[in-house]
């Protein structure tokens, strides 16, 4: 009875251990917080707005353009919505964006470079390689805007659009560690014992790349968000009436400075998502971090 739950016990102690290094940077205990929050406003957003009507096609020109108020805390938007509710339902588009486009890539360019440095050098790994080099030669930002501008405007649209110009990045890191594990002694062992190349990769190599990975991971989605924010603001991302917060900042721009609310709280809005991602990263990265 006592034997079954030393593995539980083991895995408790190795997560307070976690915990421990993650806070031991405040920084990354903010990050961490701002993220907890931002998910929890987009799941209760309807709960939470003061508004949600107001995150549809709802016009009321009697309260349009209305400057931060008590009734309006982040004032209103020329169709007479409230900007605070329209904010908290855009975060389920932005983290939408986020997650949807990791779970393509990562597993995708994961694998392939896997693939590829298990076997580098031969013509396989030479193949995968020299076609990540092409899409890594071309800035990403504008191969996603070339890639969006050949397909109608929507959410997924842009996300595949993420997913098409983005896994050479995982497939570069991942043929990164394998490559440089590849000749270890218990890799060589396991082959010698005759163990597959199947498990080889994803149980003796693949564990050695979870940390970078997770880290990338945390990392990539304030950019995955920036970037789908930025395509909403040049009108190849999410679609109004839906609320999204690169075209609540492009829908503002035009009444810059007077309406200045219009366009400075859905950046702002932007700029506190990708700060949280970057600052839980850089806790994620000491986490992991095989220095005591």
């Amino acid at each position: 009875m006592n034997n079954s739950n030393i593995p539980k016990r083991n895995r408790l102690e190795q997560a307070r251990k976690l915990w421990y290094k993650f806070s031991l940077s405040k920084l990354s205990v903010v990050g961490l917080t701002i993220i907890l929050l931002v998910v929890f406003c987009a799941i209760f957003a309807p709960f939470i707005a003061p508004y949600p009507e107001d995150a549809g096609a709802v016009v009321n020109y009697s309260q349009a353009s209305q400057a931060p108020s008590l009734e309006h805390i982040f004032g209103t938007d020329t169709s007479g919505r409230d900007l605070f509710s329209r904010i908290l339902f855009s975060f389920r588009g932005a983290l939408i964006m986020g997650v949807g486009c990791l779970a393509v890539v990562v597993p995708v360019g994961g694998i392939l470079g896997l693939i590829a440095g298990y076997y580098n050098g031969r013509f396989i790994s030479n193949f995968i390689m020299r076609l990540a080099d092409v899409f890594l030669a071309l800035p990403a930002l504008i191969l996603v805007m070339c890639v969006s501008s050949i397909m109608t405007p929507s959410l997924m649209n842009a996300m595949l659009a993420l997913c098409v110009s983005w896994w050479p990045w995982y497939t570069r890191l991942v043929n990164n560690i394998v490559v440089s594990t590849r000749n270890e002694v218990y890799i060589r062992s396991a082959e010698v014992l005759g163990a597959s190349n199947t498990h080889i990769l994803f149980k003796q190599i693949l564990p050695n790349a979870l940390g970078p990975i997770l880290t990338k991971v945390t990392l990539d989605m304030g950019w995955a968000i920036m970037a789908g924010a930025t395509l909403s603001f040049i009108g190849m991302g999410e679609q109004p009436p839906t609320p999204s917060l690169g075209s609540m900042v492009s829908a503002g721009v035009s009444y810059m400075p007077d309406q200045w609310w219009l366009s400075t709280f859905p950046a702002l809005a932007i700029m506190l998502i990708v700060l949280g991602f970057n600052l839980a990263g850089d806790g994620i990265k000491d986490m992991l971090s095989s220095d005591e």
